[in-house]
């Protein structure tokens, strides 16, 4: 690919983006989406399939940024609590920079077609797991103190979901507050001491 192909792909995607979350994807046609780039109809189908696979790449792309992002923030520290808080501001720094994108996986996961909504909702699974190894782990080392591993990690990934909704980058805190402050509610979600 080239970086012209390269550079075009990003801006049908951004557009897509944009307009599954201004219009919805139900309401968003790929004459909308050529239009917002300056691509006519048949010309935009050399750079995409279909509006379905502009929106699985957008799903799949949140998802695997995701699991990078909390990789990297797990791999420094072997101390539950130390490698939670990692991942829970991993989380949260990436939704509220990504509030797009959080806006249409959730919204849009119902517009899915096979294969696309069982290839996403497995790499979310894949995704929910990975905290809900962390609080395991944490409960198992005497670190934290669930009733609950799976509600307390639900509880956790939705610190970060919620983000993307209110926050913007003029507002009260910034995202480095949000980020340390969302970090010590969740280690009070698993009961670690303060």
């Amino acid at each position: 690919m080239t970086a012209a192909a390269g550079t075009r792909d990003a801006e049908i995607r951004d557009a897509a983006l944009e307009l599954f979350a201004r219009d919805g994807y139900r309401a968003t046609t790929m004459g909308d989406i050529g239009a917002a780039v300056g691509v006519r109809g048949p010309s935009l189908y050399k750079h995409v399939t279909s509006k379905q696979d502009l929106l699985a790449r957008i799903m799949l792309d949140t998802m695997a940024a995701l699991r990078e992002a909390h990789g990297v923030a797990v791999r420094a520290s072997a101390d539950p609590a130390v490698r939670l808080r990692r991942a829970v501001e991993a989380h949260v720094r990436y939704h509220a920079r990504h509030r797009l994108e959080a806006f249409v996986g959730n919204r849009e996961i119902r517009s899915l077609e096979e294969p696309h909504r069982t290839a996403v909702l497995a790499s979310r699974d894949d995704y929910e797991h990975r905290f809900r190894a962390l609080v395991a782990d944490g409960v198992h080392a005497g670190r934290f103190d669930v009733t609950s591993v799976r509600l307390a990690s639900y509880a956790v990934l939705d610190l970060g979901m919620g983000v993307a909704a209110w926050y913007r980058e003029d507002g009260e805190l910034s995202e480095d507050e949000i980020v340390w402050y969302y970090g010590d509610l969740a280690m009070r979600i698993v009961g670690a001491p303060g």
